[in-house]
């Protein structure tokens, strides 16, 4: 079994505020504080209240959003080399 610690108060702050507002995961932001993953799950359930979870919401499509335009940065380079390639510039 582990061992039990108290968690100031700001630190909980601080990393559900890096969650939510910054988009860092989880476990980053976890690791970063030096706590387990499950401890902030915990924090964030207890914080949603049952409403819908939704900061976990959030966080999730910031990430989802992310990915979305690191595909679009790639498309739109690949597009501009084959319009060099190709001679076709509108």
């Amino acid at each position: 079994m582990g061992t039990f610690k108290v968690i100031p108060k700001e630190i909980k702050e601080q990393v559900l505020s890096r969650i939510k507002n910054d988009g860092i995961s989880v476990a980053q932001a976890a690791r970063d504080a030096g706590i387990s993953d499950n401890t902030v799950y915990g924090w964030i359930a207890k914080t949603a209240n049952g409403t819908n979870n939704d900061a976990l919401e959030n966080v999730r499509l910031k990430r989802e959003l992310a990915g979305v335009y690191e595909v679009l940065g790639k498309l739109t380079a690949e597009l501009s080399i084959y319009k060099k390639k190709n001679g076709h510039w509108s």
